[in-house]
């Protein structure tokens, strides 16, 4: 048995405008969200303090500066990536991870990772090279890579042992994000 209701054109002129206001009304919110640095610019080089020192890389392993403004309504908690998806892995490569930063946090100042500069309540992950925290570029010499650093809203605060992979974090980051705000470097060497 089906049900139906009828629709007259000024219900679904209704509808249709209610469902506009909607989405219109999230992707104002989502444009409000932004990640800005004054390390590094949208598609421009990675200076050499976001360098990771090994692998044949000589650089400041240092962790950039990110500043962030607009979160959605309904953010409790964010976290913060940094991800190659170009690294010869089959799965990409995590630079940096951060979790359970408090809302009321609007920035992260250049070389806090692994520091006490940190949000308190923060917690860095274990990046790609296997430590905790920052671990900058380093692709294969001749390659340009992108770097993504992108600030999760997230609806909730997130129940993470120590010592946790990106690979896990990002399960659960997937899950409670609310919305995303993306910065994008290059490097080559």
């Amino acid at each position: 048995m089906s049900f139906t209701l009828p629709i007259t054109r000024f219900g679904a002129t209704a509808l249709s405008a209610f469902t506009l206001s909607v989405a219109l009304s999230g992707a104002l919110a989502a444009d409000d969200f932004q990640l800005i640095s004054q390390s590094m610019a949208e598609g421009m080089q990675l200076s050499a303090e976001q360098v990771f020192e090994g692998f044949g890389c000589t650089g400041g392993n240092r962790s950039p500066d990110l500043a962030w403004s607009g979160l959605p309504e309904g953010t409790e908690s964010l976290a913060l990536t940094a991800y190659d998806p170009d690294a010869p892995t089959g799965s990409g490569w995590w630079h940096w991870g951060v979790v359970n930063i408090p809302v009321d946090v609007t920035e992260v100042s250049a070389g806090a990772s692994g520091t006490d500069a940190m949000p308190e309540g923060a917690m860095e992950l274990r990046n790609d090279y296997g430590s905790l925290g920052f671990g900058g570029a380093c692709p294969p010499p001749g390659e340009v890579h992108r770097y993504i650093f992108t600030l999760h809203a997230l609806s909730a605060k997130l129940d993470l042992p120590d010592g946790a992979t990106n690979a896990i974090a990002g399960y659960m980051i997937n899950s409670q994000t609310i919305a995303t705000a993306k910065l994008t470097a290059v490097y080559t060497r």
